[in-house]
């Protein structure tokens, strides 16, 4: 592969674009000002994306497979105290690896509250937390997970100045602080694990990551028909539900 091939235009607009949403904010961000710091007409834009949505769907896309990845590695984890270890990294190494994009999600938490892209990236979230608590958990439990997963994500967006490895070494810090409580302490382990899948440069093989034609509207066709929730379609399809929900663009199930 000629590494100094310059990036496609697809490419191009997903960098602007993440630039001008971390700069201004997703809700002032304009297709028109991406479209101009490219020097391309606004059809060029939105024949890539036909929506501001779908672009950020598309930008999401990283942060919602890392997390998936996360996720599946831990469920294959036999011992639940590694399990744990797994998500709280991997967790946070997906964030770092995404810190613009979290960035421009913070910012505009009430404007996206009803944005597919994020509904799907706060239900990965409860997933998360789901898989860390275990079924039946105390309350103890309940209320520390959420401060463990709540003190990954907000350092990373709000001490942008600070080195990643400095950063990634006190939030760490911070989490198994969490956890030194009498009645938490034996729930994570604290020898250091195999590198997570997030923080490996090399992308695993996997579910493709695009649909051809045909079964993007076979998608949209079964999605509008209510034909089945987004994960049960993505998996008859055999792609990830962050692809399906590019696919999907603005388009909603019937009342």
């Amino acid at each position: 592969m000629d590494e100094s091939k310059p990036p496609d235009t697809r490419t191009r607009i997903l960098e602007t674009a993440l630039d001008v949403f971390s700069e201004r904010g997703y809700q002032a961000g304009s297709m028109r000002e991406i479209a101009d710091r490219l020097q391309l007409t606004k059809a060029a834009v939105f024949y890539h994306f036909p929506a501001k949505s779908v672009l950020l769907a598309t930008l999401c896309e990283p942060l919602s497979e890392g997390l998936e990845d996360v996720l599946a590695r831990a469920r294959l984890t036999a011992d639940r105290a590694a399990a744990r270890r797994q998500l709280i990294e991997g967790t946070l190494d997906v964030y770092i690896q995404n810190r613009k994009l979290l960035y421009v999600i913070m910012q505009d938490l009430t404007t996206l509250a009803h944005d597919r892209a994020f509904q799907h990236y706060v239900d990965l979230i409860q997933q998360v937390h789901d898989e860390f608590t275990g079924p039946y958990p105390d309350v103890t439990l309940q209320v520390r997970t959420v401060q463990i997963f709540a003190t990954l994500g907000d350092p990373v967006f709000l001490c942008r100045d600070v080195p990643v490895d400095r950063l990634r070494a006190e939030i760490l810090r911070g989490a198994w602080a969490l956890l030194d409580d009498p009645a938490t302490s034996g729930l994570v382990a604290r020898d250091e694990p195999e590198p997570s899948a997030a923080r490996t440069a090399a992308r695993r093989p996997g579910r493709p990551r695009a649909l051809d034609e045909a079964k993007a509207e076979a998608a949209r066709r079964m999605y509008a028909e209510g034909a089945g929730t987004v994960g049960e379609i993505a998996e008859r399809l055999g792609v990830s539900r962050a692809t399906l929900y590019r696919h999907l663009g603005d388009r909603t199930p019937p009342a």
